[in-house]
């Protein structure tokens, strides 16, 4: 990527702004091939929800995510490159994308900061491959128009257009600048993808997969009746039995063909109003602040959205951090029963062995990569608002010329939500669940134009579509699980997206 010294809040001018642009396209015009441009700047406080919540088209892709706890959020929306791809090489295919983007991007502003710069916002599926009619690829990565973080007390707006050789310079400036000034004065109570005006042109075939056609979904405006029409009159279904799964699970470890496998169950909900995906969210942050927040929408009319506990990996500064987290209990109505219930999960022998299982697929997945990795011998506790779990953070320094999906590739699926040995659990997932996981269990997240990022574990997640939506919750299987067990613990994994469904 080429960062230009130029700084957009010194020069905050049309005609700097014009001037910038003509730089990018007579690059573009040296190899007739569209220039990515991006322009990085400190805004006024904003809430990057509120921002999303303000300008939600349903014909149009977003990401959001957000660690209150961590205080960062990032939200990001109307793509203006777009990817997807399926099969074992997909973490391999998303990289060279990322590539061949950012070798033809021009940037100026605030890169270097959190958050600052091009990002490439992502979500892939649980297996290589997706069965017909799911509403996301195996993988889909996509570089939004506009972004709006907020790390550390600050906020950055990031604006991505194309330029193209021969590009209308007036018209693009134009654009830029009316975005710039609705970022500077942002207006929340604006409707309907008028917030801030797109800084809009279309996909070039070079640069990625041209975006998928739009189409919209109508929905119900007046969030307040939905939400009561969700909580009064809501119907639930589930695809087979979940005690009859794990039972003939526990019997294929007695056979020898793995040591733990994960299995989830799906339960659709139909509410007697539209939801919106956002408000879900909103939902769930406020029950949730130390998971991670997430929403990825396909610009379809489906939202994928959770509140996950697990972070798959970060890379910042070449630095690595992981974790294991597996073995849960739930929480006490009192602190000496809630220090009881976790007392007790810190020496289950059950949920220590699944939670070993973890720690020793992560050494052992990243060992080929000369990764030292770094993480105490025996694991804490990481409590949530209903359910505690055992934890243990890992992390390690990357060796030169290891790259984020590289790891990204070995780790997924970790036995948390697959199973060990992998390859042997997972291959019996679909036969054992029935159902479609799309993306859940998968990675969900970002790789931002140094190299660093970050994907969260896309579980404690719902797909949202119209009035229905699709709810997972999971848990792993080891030797002596009991089914009534097992499948308490997956209702109370429920219960949390049921109670932000009803909000």
């Amino acid at each position: 990527m080429t960062i230009l010294p130029l700084d957009p809040a010194a020069n905050a001018t049309p005609e700097a702004l014009r001037a910038f642009l003509a730089r990018c396209r007579t690059a573009a015009e040296q190899d007739a091939r569209p220039r990515l441009a991006s322009i990085s700047l400190e805004v006024a406080p904003l809430d990057p929800l509120a921002v999303l919540e303000s300008i939600f088209e349903e014909g149009e892709m977003h990401f959001y995510a957000e660690r209150p706890a961590e205080d960062w959020a990032v939200a990001g929306a109307e793509a203006v490159l777009t990817f997807a791809a399926a099969g074992a090489d997909r973490f391999v295919a998303g990289q060279r994308f990322i590539d061949e983007v950012l070798a033809r991007t021009v940037a100026v502003g605030d890169t270097s900061r959190p958050f600052g710069g091009p990002h490439f916002f992502g979500a892939y599926s649980f297996f290589d491959d997706v069965e017909i009619g799911e509403p996301f690829p195996a993988v889909r990565l996509f570089v939004p128009r506009w972004q709006v973080s907020r790390a550390h007390g600050r906020t950055l707006a990031v604006a991505n257009l194309l330029v193209e050789p021969g590009a209308d310079l007036d018209a693009l400036t134009s654009k830029v600048w009316r975005a710039h000034g609705k970022f500077r004065a942002f207006d929340y109570g604006e409707r309907s993808g008028t917030g801030v005006p797109p800084v809009g042109l279309e996909s070039h075939p070079d640069m990625g997969e041209t975006p998928m056609p739009l189409n919209a979904w109508a929905t119900n405006r007046d969030h307040g009746r939905d939400a009561r029409a969700t909580a009064n009159a809501p119907t639930t279904s589930e695809t087979g039995d979940y005690r009859a799964a794990v039972a003939r699970a526990v019997g294929m470890i007695a056979e020898g063909r793995f040591e733990k496998i994960v299995l989830a169950r799906c339960r659709v909900l139909t509410a007697a109003g539209t939801l919106h995906p956002l408000k879900v969210l909103n939902a769930l942050r406020q029950r949730f602040p130390d998971c991670y927040a997430f929403s990825f929408a396909n610009g379809r009319g489906q939202s994928f959205i959770g509140a996950s506990p697990e972070r798959l990996l970060r890379v910042e500064q070449g630095t690595l951090l992981t974790e294991a987290l597996a073995g849960s209990a739930p929480r006490g109505r009192t602190a000496s029963e809630d220090a009881a219930l976790g007392g007790a999960l810190l020496v289950d022998d059950k949920e220590l062995r699944e939670h070993r299982h973890v720690v020793a697929s992560i050494e052992r997945r990243l060992a080929p990569l000369g990764v030292p990795l770094v993480h105490a011998d025996r694991p804490g506790l990481k409590r949530l608002a209903n359910v505690q779990h055992l934890h243990t953070p890992v992390s390690a320094a990357l060796p030169p010329g290891v790259r984020l999906l590289d790891v990204l590739a070995r780790l997924h699926p970790t036995p948390a939500v697959g199973g060990s040995p992998r390859e042997s659990a997972c291959a019996h997932i679909r036969e054992l669940e029935g159902f479609s996981r799309g993306l859940y269990g998968g990675p969900v997240g970002w790789v931002d134009h140094r190299g660093g990022g970050e994907f969260l574990v896309g579980i404690r997640s719902a797909l949202i579509d119209g009035a229905r939506a699709r709810l997972y919750a999971g848990g792993g299987i080891v030797a002596g699980s009991d089914p009534e067990r097992e499948f308490a613990e997956t209702e109370l994994k429920f219960q949390a997206l049921v109670e932000a469904l009803a909000d």
